[in-house]
């Protein structure tokens, strides 16, 4: 069973998802200054969770295509598809991952994280959930300004999805 902030990332991935449903590739390329393109949205937080769980977790360097849209990189709209499939890629890499951490793991730094004051593991976990929550709100500001009638009502069914429960490690 995985750590229950574990499951909270994962409620905030799907929740992501579910608030990206059917946006169209013309619509996730649209940038209403100053806030980003749907697209980078997708593509940025593929580019923090492949930093976090691959590239410091695992010292993997996977998906360069995810260059473009970091921290510090100039705006850009790229496109949708590449980018969900990117994110898709560094989901099925982070997992497993995700899933080896116990209580104890997330009170250091990751094993791959050469900072001098490298923010503990579980640090980073709250870090990438709350991005998350950051850009499902950003994502459906643009969905209503471009006139979207079915923007979807948060937060969804997280009693069912990443219910409380206690830490059991």
């Amino acid at each position: 069973m995985s750590h229950p902030r574990v499951d909270q990332l994962r409620f905030a991935r799907s929740e992501f998802q579910r608030g990206l449903a059917g946006v169209s590739a013309d619509d996730a390329i649209r940038r209403l200054e100053p806030m980003n393109s749907i697209s980078w949205m997708v593509g940025h937080l593929a580019w923090h969770e492949r930093l976090v769980w691959a590239i410091r977790g695992q010292g993997l360097s996977i998906e360069p295509i995810l260059d473009a849209v970091a921290n510090g990189a100039p705006a850009s709209t790229p496109d949708l598809a590449e980018m969900w499939a990117a994110w898709q890629r560094v989901i099925e890499i982070a997992d497993p991952f995700l899933d080896s951490l116990m209580s104890a793991d997330l009170e250091v730094a990751l094993p791959h994280d050469g900072r001098e004051t490298a923010p503990t593991a579980g640090d980073q976990l709250q870090r990438i959930t709350y991005h998350y929550w950051s850009h499902i709100g950003e994502a459906s500001a643009v969905r209503q300004i471009l006139g979207h009638a079915d923007v979807p009502q948060f937060v969804g069914p997280i009693e069912r999805q990443a219910p409380y429960r206690r830490e059991t490690d």
